[in-house]
């Protein structure tokens, strides 16, 4: 009779000896487990994907190895997605068995992969439909760090130990916008990589050199792009479908650490560029360049988070900060931004700015030092609670010489010229000398108190900025997905119109924030003085700038005798002011709408106390434009051009 110990040894030799006959029976048959495997695989792309997959040839090389010959992906009635004339792999045999698949070694020759899109379509437009076996509640909460991690070590499985690549080009082709990236040469042995690249667009050809080091079991790397040809890289596609330029000198890129515990997944390492030029319409017009910056970054993602950790820093030139942003979902969704400058010299600052970003702070130096903290949080669900807090904190901080922006000429008799569309306009002399020119103390109060009002009531107690105007300018930005609404006050505007241009770009909003700091906190100029030239300067009209030139124009008065009704409406086509034709009717009245806006104004002012009921006797006296806005008021009548939108404008939001 067999004892348990020797029943045990039985069973184990069973076990062994059956998971050996399986082994040698895949090992036998492989070759025809490939061949099904295949076979399913193009089955599922006819089937799901409306594309045909074909493997020449495929076969087994020892162990592990597999080798295949034209591999090719083509969706129906469209271009060829990829074609790979050779490639040879191996996978680990071991990790194979648990169903994870880790590629050891990879070599490819002569091949491609290609996206196009034309009037046809896309011809990778099947592969991002959602897969019809999805079954993931639309209310089930995502773990973030656990499908990160899932996600990144599933690619770093597929990024093979060694690699030799040969000829195998990445091509785009969008409605005629083509890039190739071609891979020459590819080499990654003993965890050190070298590659040899060519990149041609429809406007250049450049080489690139992409080397460093990549170990993707341990989930490490330290990689270069270096330009192999004299010059900058140059960055394509994004020119010629964008109208974005972009190059930079070099670029490094460090992963030091993937490592999930505790249910958070950290990512730390850092990036770092050398003489990033970008160039966009919308930025500014002409190239800003940063000579060098680096992002020291700590990712951060849990079960109900993502986050880059305050610990990570930002460095371009000699400005150094600590971002802190987060998209949190375990009760509501909240995004949160914060961002710390420590405490560092004004003239580093200054002399930090990005070339062509800060033009007018070009030759501007300052004393003493600065911090800066920036707190903001934006919940989806509850959006009133919104929170924006800025707060700059000084240090015998002190401007010592101005750069092309000289603010000190607001005190004095100056020229200006509005430029529209990067036109300047007529010049009109901002001082005595102008007989058009109307000291604030002979601008009648009413317009004082209507452009106040409607433009920016706290002026003569706020210093350039209001913290609860930005709030609700962000939050209808975010409601209506766009720059819908500003938050400028005539602070802003005085500078816009005096040192700036009105092109709506990046370049010229930040400009813009940093002289109306500048002007306000080291009071440059009077609140007095600065309210002043800015009636003097504003267009109120076609061709019309300054008060004294737009009573003339509308009413042929000076502005020290405009009516209460004649100030409301000179206060209401402040932001339209060419356009101010279309609140009349064909008769010369106003219509329905421009009444309801300077009733609503009025109301306003009397709700505040700004205005009291004897002001508004005779409010009922309709306006009556005697002088040459009368003419434009004609033209209209004859022009068949639709209403304009200002018609049906909103109420103001004061």
């Amino acid at each position: 009779m067999r004892t348990k110990k020797q029943k045990i040894i039985v069973a184990a030799k069973i076990i062994a000896a059956t998971f050996l006959a399986i082994i040698i029976a895949l090992f036998v048959f492989r070759n025809s487990l490939l061949q099904q495997v295949i076979t399913k695989v193009s089955i599922k792309m006819e089937r799901d994907y409306n594309s045909t997959f074909s493997v020449k040839e495929a076969s087994f090389v020892g162990l592990s190895g597999l080798r295949f010959s034209e591999i090719i992906l083509v969706p129906k009635n469209a271009d060829t997605l990829f074609n790979i004339q050779k490639m040879n792999t191996s996978v680990n045999f071991w990790r194979l068995l648990i169903g994870d698949v880790q590629l050891g070694t990879l070599e490819i020759e002569n091949g491609y992969v290609q996206l196009v899109k034309n009037k046809k379509g896309r011809n990778f437009e099947a592969f991002l439909k959602k897969d019809k076996n999805e079954t993931t509640s639309l209310n089930e909460k995502r773990d973030y760090a656990k499908f990160a991690n899932r996600i990144i070590s599933k690619v770093l499985n597929l990024v093979p130990t060694d690699m030799k690549i040969e000829n195998l080009s990445f091509r785009l082709n969008d409605n005629g916008n083509k890039t190739t990236i071609n891979f020459q040469k590819l080499r990654l042995v003993n965890q050190q990589l070298e590659t040899s690249i060519k990149v041609k667009t429809n406007a250049f050809t450049q080489r690139i050199r992409i080397q460093g080091f990549a170990d993707p079991r341990n989930k490490t790397a330290d990689i270069r792009f270096i330009n192999i040809d004299t010059g900058a890289i140059k960055v394509p596609y994004l020119d010629e479908r964008y109208g974005l330029k972009s190059s930079f000198d070099s670029i490094r890129v460090n992963i030091q650490n993937i490592d999930k515990s505790g249910g958070e997944l950290h990512i730390d390492g850092f990036a770092s560029i050398a003489n990033l030029m970008i160039n966009h319409k919308k930025i500014a017009n002409k190239d800003v360049v940063i000579k060098n910056a680096k992002f020291d970054f700590r990712f951060l993602l849990g079960s109900d988070f993502i986050s880059i950790d305050s610990s990570s820093t930002v460095e371009f030139n000699k400005i150094k900060f600590h971002p802190y942003l987060a998209y949190e979902t375990e009760e509501d969704m909240i995004y949160k931004l914060k961002v710390a400058i420590p405490k560092m010299q004004a003239q580093d600052f200054i002399s930090s700015l990005p070339d062509g970003l800060f033009s007018h702070f070009q030759g501007m130096e300052a004393e003493g030092n600065f911090e800066y903290k920036l707190d903001f949080m934006f919940n989806k669900n509850k959006p009133n609670t919104l929170i924006f807090d800025s707060n700059l904190k000084k240090e015998n901080l002190k401007i010592t010489k101005y750069g092309e922006a000289n603010l000190n000429k607001l005190n004095g008799e100056f020229v200006y010229r509005a430029i529209i569309n990067n036109v300047p306009q007529r010049a009109i002399l901002v001082g005595p000398s102008n007989p058009n020119y109307t000291p604030l103390n002979q601008i009648s109060p009413y317009l004082q108190k209507c452009v106040l009002t409607s433009e920016d009531p706290s002026f003569f107690s706020h210093r350039g900025f209001i913290n609860e105007a930005f709030k609700q300018s962000i939050l209808k930005n975010i409601r209506t997905k766009k720059f819908s609404r500003g938050a400028s006050t005539i602070s802003m505007q005085l500078i816009k119109n005096v040192f700036l241009t009105r092109e709506k770009t990046v370049s010229r909003k930040l400009e813009e924030i940093l002289l109306v700091y500048i002007l306000e906190n080291n009071r440059i100029a009077s609140k007095e003085r600065m309210l002043e030239v800015y009636f003097n300067i504003i267009e109120w009209g076609p061709n019309v700038y300054g008060i004294g030139e737009a009573s003339q124009f509308y009413f042929q008065k000076r502005p020290a005798d405009l009516t209460l009704n004649e100030c409301l409406f000179l206060a209401t086509i402040v932001p339209k002011p060419k356009k101010f034709m279309w609140q009349f009717d064909n008769e010369g009245n106003l219509k329905s709408f421009a009444n309801q806006q300077q009733k609503f104004l009025s109301n306003l002012m009397l709700r505040r106390g700004i205005l009291i009921p004897e002001d508004t006797i005779g409010y009922s006296i309709p306006i009556n434009i005697s002088g040459n806005a009368h003419s434009h008021l004609k033209l209209k009548v004859l022009d068949s051009i639709p209403v304009d939108s200002l018609a049906v404008e909103e109420p103001y939001e004061f």
